[in-house]
């Protein structure tokens, strides 16, 4: 059942909150994420979109998440400085049954193209990383400051809601979409793939 879609975005806020704070270990994050001292960051990505389309399936809200996308901007591009935060984290959450993946996104355009094999224009901060994520539902980052939940989703959650798959073509090509596309639909059968 497709709860939230086609729902106003601020009761789609709201039902993205009371499903993120029923998901015990990724609410633990986005709780405690807070006390980091960061101002620049948001949890996002896959295990947010997934957590809704887990509840919508009546399935354990950390079903094949895989990870926890951690992501942040610091403009001190030293590789240390990134690994420190990344031990930092780790620690602090190592009692939690999940991986995290800790980026800056002001350096991903470093070591970007050795791994994808083409080049990545250089973020300027951590909402234009947000922007060219592979998918338009999974282009979403969540925190908590001050007590108010944020949410960055330069798609809206429609797409979320509705279980639709659709490429963010900002960055992803056609094959990584469609591997995507493969290896979520093995895992929930009730999404819509909207061709490339």
């Amino acid at each position: 059942m497709l709860i939230g879609y086609n729902h106003n975005i601020e009761e789609q806020k709201e039902l993205l909150f009371s499903i993120l704070s029923k998901n015990s270990v990724l609410f633990e994050i986005i709780q405690n994420a807070q006390s980091l001292g960061l101002n620049n960051y948001y949890i996002g990505a896959g295990c947010v979109c997934q957590s809704v389309w887990n509840f919508q399936n009546e399935l354990d809200l950390m079903y094949r998440i895989s990870d926890v996308d951690f992501v942040y901007f610091d403009e001190d591009l030293a590789f240390e400085r990134e690994n420190n935060f990344i031990k930092q984290i780790e620690q602090k959450f190592n009692h939690l049954s999940v991986k995290i993946d800790v980026k800056n996104q002001a350096r991903v355009h470093l070591w970007y193209k050795e791994y994808y094999g083409y080049e990545l224009q250089a973020y300027n901060s951590v909402e234009s990383a947000i922007n060219t994520w592979p998918t338009t539902a999974t282009s979403i980052g969540v925190k908590i400051t001050d007590g108010k939940f944020i949410v960055y989703a330069p798609f809206g959650l429609n797409d979320m809601f509705g279980q639709i798959v659709r490429a963010n073509k900002t960055q992803i090509t056609k094959d990584t979409y469609l591997q995507k596309c493969k290896k979520w639909c093995s895992k929930w059968d009730t999404l819509k793939v909207i061709e490339w």
